[in-house]
């Protein structure tokens, strides 16, 4: 399949269960922890669990164009990190100049359908109180994509104070060189 197909697979069919509370940290580097869920292709009935994180790295107004590392395009798809970039750029889909570096923690198969997988984990983090994680299902062969559409998620809904926090923080720079 060919990159388009792959990322209008991962738009279709990527859905966020539930996603991390907090908003990205302003001023310093974030650690957003996901599971990724997905019908295994292989033995049809269970469930593909992928268990990661993604480092978003402290922003900075002036950096050059994003960059991915350890999304495993070129192993998975033969893609380099560039190719996919201008992918997204060339169709508006743009990330702030971050370094965005996932860290895959485990890759499990779990006996049983796609929904009761998501319920399960659903409780799991409920139980747990934990509100960092990310939920998130979509196709097996797409899911460095849908793990890339719940940090867009974030950066969105992130963005609204971003700049705000960013201009306090010049400031009390600035007043701190006078």
């Amino acid at each position: 399949m060919d990159l388009e197909g792959l990322w209008d697979k991962a738009l279709r069919q990527t859905e966020i269960i539930r996603s991390r509370v907090k908003d990205l940290a302003t001023l310093e580097a974030t650690h957003v922890p996901y599971i990724f869920l997905a019908e295994s292709s292989v033995n049809v009935g269970d469930t593909i669990v992928r268990r990661g994180q993604v480092l978003v790295e402290r922003p900075a107004l002036i950096l050059p164009s994003a960059r991915f590392e350890g999304f495993e395009f070129e192993q998975e798809h033969h893609l380099s990190d560039d190719a996919v970039l201008n992918f997204l750029l060339i169709r508006g889909v743009r990330f702030p100049s971050l370094r965005y570096h996932h860290e895959m923690s485990s890759l499990d198969l779990r006996e049983g359908p796609l929904k009761e997988a998501v319920a399960h984990y659903g409780e799991q983090l409920t139980h747990a109180e934990d509100v960092q994680t990310g939920l998130v299902i979509g196709p097996e062969e797409v899911w460095q994509f849908s793990v890339l559409i719940l940090i867009g998620s974030l950066m969105v809904r992130s963005a609204e104070g971003d700049l705000k926090r960013l201009f306090e923080e010049w400031r009390k720079r600035q007043q701190n060189c006078d």
